[in-house]
């Protein structure tokens, strides 16, 4: 396995929830970052949330995006090399392609998405 696999997509009614998750390639180390990107239809890819390996004092260790903060959580299980998007309050406007990424230093590998549909 050379990229993260994602899972956890679906299709969801408007204010409804879903938990994604996503496999790193290999371990979490402390210098890894984990984020969150999404691409709706005929929009370019956005960030989501993103979650350093290493806890910092703060909250300095997580990002989020506007439309994220107090809807979105991104968390790590560490043991288990996964980071997961838990999405409450979704809106028809959170559809989209959802991406995971994994930076290690200058490189980046991506996931290939998992679909996340939102009803009205």
């Amino acid at each position: 396995q050379v990229q993260p696999v994602e899972s956890g997509g679906g299709l969801v009614q408007a204010g409804g929830s879903l938990r994604l998750s996503c496999v790193a390639s290999r371990s979490i180390l402390s210098s890894t970052t984990m984020a969150w990107y999404r691409q709706a239809p005929g929009k370019q890819r956005e960030l989501v949330a993103s979650r350093a390996g290493a806890t910092i004092a703060g909250g300095l260790d997580t990002k989020y995006s506007e439309f994220a903060k107090g809807r979105f959580t991104i968390s790590l299980d560490k043991p288990n090399r996964t980071v997961f998007l838990q999405m409450n309050s979704l809106k028809p406007e959170d559809t989209g392609l959802y991406y995971c990424l994994e930076r290690r230093g200058s490189y980046e590998y991506w996931g290939q998405g998992t679909q996340v549909t939102v009803s009205s």
